[in-house]
């Protein structure tokens, strides 16, 4: 069996990128034939389709965006060495991690990119989700991803976890709490009810197809609201949060200079808990950046 090469990896890293063949021949300086060949080769080798028709051109199969995430790490840990060793200058840095909507996870983000202090990197965060999260993490487009587990998700998450070769570390487990603007007309309790927030809209980020309360983001999401507005974005959130007076529930891990005083977090009066974790790629070891990032997390996590 022939040996998979650098050239080939780069090869369906391209097209993926492109979203087309013809497209990545052109980047490539190679005959459209001579790229579509040496795909159908590759494909044939190890024996399954990275790449399906479509009416946009192609798109990635799910065998393929697995492979394709095996393929970017290798390439980019070749990408380090040939800068590192041949260039003879220092290798740009590369790091993403995938995230729900935590404003501590953007704090960590930012002690990550303080600590490392390299003059060349490319770090991405993706606030997305539940389901992508994971899908980044299997696929590897993401070296960490930050969920979070309840008594209501945690058999049909951890039993999709482990269909997906990923770990879940438990970073803290944290009490619920209801996150409202400073002026809402229950932040002056110490202690909210579920009742009380009946008439107030129930903010919540939406999860696209994926969209049962398995994966949401907000704990308790089972329950019957007389008002629902959902989100895609944790600003529209805050917004919505001081101009209707709404509300959604999390953790109370809450890096108040993120929003200023703005926002405040209460206690909610229920008996559950909130298990935030890592997940990460069995198949994979944690760089030095994840544990910079993993460190800041936990460091938050602590403090707060």
């Amino acid at each position: 069996m022939n040996k998979l090469t650098l050239q080939q990896l780069k090869y369906v890293l391209r097209v993926a990128e492109k979203g087309s063949i013809s497209e990545a021949a052109k980047s490539l300086f190679i005959s459209q034939p001579s790229l579509s060949n040496a795909i159908k080769e590759l494909e044939k080798e190890i024996q399954i389709t990275i790449f399906t028709r479509c009416n946009r051109g192609i798109a990635v199969s799910n065998e393929g965006a697995e492979f394709l995430g095996y393929a970017r790490q290798v390439i980019q840990q070749a990408d380090m060495l040939e800068e590192k060793y041949l260039n003879g200058e220092p290798a740009k840095q590369r790091f993403c991690i995938s995230t729900q909507h935590y404003t501590f996870t953007a704090n960590a983000f930012v002690d990550l990119v303080k600590e490392f202090g390299g003059s060349e990197y490319e770090f991405t965060i993706r606030e997305t989700k539940t389901y992508e999260i994971i899908e980044d993490v299997k696929n590897l487009r993401s070296e960490l991803g930050v969920i979070y587990l309840s008594k209501y998700n945690e058999t049909v998450i951890l039993k999709l976890l482990r269909e997906s070769n990923i770990s879940f570390s438990e970073l803290v487990t944290a009490k619920p709490h209801v996150f409202i603007s400073k002026t809402h007309p229950l932040a002056h309790k110490n202690l909210i009810q579920l009742e009380e927030l009946e008439d107030y809209p129930c903010l919540s980020f939406e999860q696209g197809e994926y969209n049962s309360f398995y994966f949401s983001e907000e704990i308790l999401s089972t329950r019957s609201v007389k008002k629902s507005i959902k989100v895609s974005d944790r600003a529209a959130i805050v917004n919505f949060m001081i101009g209707l007076n709404g509300y959604t529930i999390s953790s109370g891990i809450f890096p108040k200079y993120l929003h200023g005083e703005q926002i405040i977090a209460v206690p909610l009066k229920v008996e559950e808990d909130i298990k935030i974790g890592i997940i990460m790629h069995k198949d994979i070891t944690m760089t030095k950046l994840g544990e910079i990032y993993l460190d800041a997390l936990k460091k938050i996590a602590k403090e707060l």
